[in-house]
């Protein structure tokens, strides 16, 4: 059923005296007989439309696969059928952004529908995640819909008691309701034994077919690990692989993409099986099925970093007949957008809580191209990510970046260009996820000709990045230093720092410290890594911000 607040709404304006200035009835046609026979009807009227109207939902996210690595975005040596499917049968979004690229950061923008500098704990990596926010899926549950995840849902970080990452993720989420009971044998080392389409079948069959349902499909994949040369099991060619610039290339790395290709292509499958359960019963077209992953692959310069591959996601789109299929819309929209997107198709107000924009008018516009003129870029940012970064007796502090993206640039703010953007060097850089990339690029020496790649990857980096997105996508060549780009980066930088400060972003506002205090939940494991068994940030943030 609709809200009540809703129906409030709806009465005032179509009902009431000075409802609505341009359906406003005057004294002479006022009549409170007819305004109760209007009032049975509208609720009549307004049910059936609901019911009819307010869609099924099915989000599915990877973990960890980048923008590139569909086919629809031009891939070639990764295969990606099913999602490209949704493509061809709904609407490709070519500029959709995560607002911080990492795994607990995103989601939390995905389900608060805010962004990330605005959530405070949970602008960070493995979070103690507050109870003061609210989450798009139990609205929706509020309002009448069925509602659970498969898979990975938010996370990690703690969660109302619960470690989302250890649990396995067979608690209540903030994703919703869990579904991962079925399981399989992974046709490969390093893909979960979750059956996220089996599950998905099992929610199905639990849900009537009058009740309208929202569901989380979160593949595991393509998180690391992987088993190590899977690509020769798959009898892969590496000649096929395409190899960034910001890496050199080689048998390792080519080996390393290969066997990520295999993970992308497993969440693909796993796809194509969802559809194929949605068409079984019947409700494929009468569901609003999104794709999409959190951020760019658990490479070098990718995951968790302020660069084009890291933070630019896949974005795809079918609704039956609802969305004009084969359609591209270049409009830029953000995470943060998702919660008032579905709030809005489910006809329930927009939550206090949401900062993001709605983007149904992308969804279900007749044309292609730019829709709305005014969604011409995007704000990105991070605070901390992984532990084992020090800034002297700090430990654990953020690498915080503010960034503005258009549809020529991208500049990047560098707040603490002295601290080491990856984790120092001593600990092992650990705002990189372990893989023969990470090991080939930092065993280099410095004579080696190759050392660059490993400099773009982990050195330490300048106070202000500018890139020119359309001559260089890879984001290799700085030009924030070019006496020519001058009045270009003055401008980003003055756009960007009034809309954080509208925002009420911390960091902007000068009480950035916050975010290196905010403590990150993996107590135990930042205690050993310092050699500090002492170390409580829960009782260093207390202290120095109190406990509320």
């Amino acid at each position: 059923m609709p809200s009540i607040s809703y129906i409030a709404q709806r009465l005032r304006q179509f009902l009431l005296p000075g409802g609505d200035p341009g359906r406003r009835a005057t004294a002479d046609t006022y009549c409170p007989t007819c305004h109760v026979v209007s009032l049975f009807f509208f609720f009549v009227m307004c049910g059936t439309a609901l019911a009819a109207d307010r869609p099924n939902i099915l989000f599915i996210i990877a973990d960890d696969a980048s923008r590139d690595s569909m086919g629809v975005y031009g891939s070639t040596y990764v295969k990606t059928p099913n999602f490209d499917r949704i493509a061809s049968e709904g609407v490709m979004f070519t500029q959709a952004y995560n607002c911080n690229p990492k795994c607990a950061p995103a989601r939390a923008c995905l389900l608060t529908g805010r962004y990330s500098w605005q959530l405070e704990e949970a602008c960070n990596h493995n979070p103690f995640l507050s109870d003061k926010w609210v989450f798009y899926p139990y609205l929706l549950e509020e309002s009448g819909y069925l509602m659970g995840f498969t898979g990975k849902g938010w996370g990690p970080g703690i969660h109302k008691g619960t470690d989302a990452g250890k649990s396995g993720f067979k608690k209540d989420n903030p994703a919703g309701h869990a579904y991962n009971n079925r399981t399989l044998k992974p046709p490969f080392q390093g893909i979960s034994n979750v059956d996220y389409a089996a599950n998905f079948e099992d929610f199905l069959n639990a849900t009537p077919e009058d009740k309208p349902f929202c569901f989380w499909f979160g593949t595991k994949e393509p998180h690391r690990g992987y088993g190590k040369d899977n690509w020769k099991l798959d009898g892969r060619d590496l000649r096929d692989v395409t190899v960034p610039k910001y890496y050199p290339d080689n048998e390792v790395i080519r080996g390393d993409l290969a066997d990520y290709a295999i993970e992308v292509e497993w969440y693909d499958t796993h796809i194509g099986r969802a559809l194929k359960h949605l068409e079984d019963c019947g409700r494929l077209d009468n569901t609003l099925i999104i794709a999409t992953s959190d951020h760019g692959m658990p490479f070098p310069r990718v995951k968790g970093q302020i660069y084009d591959d890291g933070f630019h996601v896949p974005l795809v789109a079918r609704w039956g007949n609802r969305i004009k299929p084969g359609r591209v819309v270049t409009d830029f929209v953000t995470f943060p957008d998702l919660a008032p997107t579905v709030m809005e198709l489910a006809g329930l107000p927009l939550h206090d809580q949401m900062t993001g924009n709605s983007f149904v008018k992308q969804l279900l516009a007749d044309e292609s191209g730019r829709i709305d003129p005014e969604r011409n870029h995007t704000l990105l940012g991070k605070e901390r990510h992984d532990i084992g970064r020090t800034d002297d007796d700090l430990l654990s502090v953020a690498y915080p970046a503010r960034a503005i993206r258009n549809d020529e640039f991208l500049y990047v703010r560098n707040f603490e260009p002295q601290r080491w953007p990856i984790g120092n060097p001593e600990y092992g850089y650990l705002n990189c996820d372990g893989s023969p990339t990470k090991t080939f690029l930092t065993e280099l020496s410095q004579s080696d000709p190759n050392y660059r790649f490993f400099e773009l990857a982990f050195g330490k980096r300048s106070a202000e990045e500018l890139y020119d997105m359309t001559s260089d996508p890879d984001c290799v060549q700085n030009l924030a230093g070019d006496p020519k780009h001058a009045e270009t980066k003055a401008r980003l930088w003055a756009q960007l720092t009034e809309e954080l400060t509208a925002q009420g972003d911390p960091r902007i506002l000068g009480n950035g410290e916050i975010f290196d205090f905010y403590p990150n939940c993996r107590i135990d494991r930042q205690q050993k890594l310092y050699r500090k068994p002492e170390y409580d940030p829960v009782q260093l943030f207390e202290d120095k911000f109190g406990s509320e």
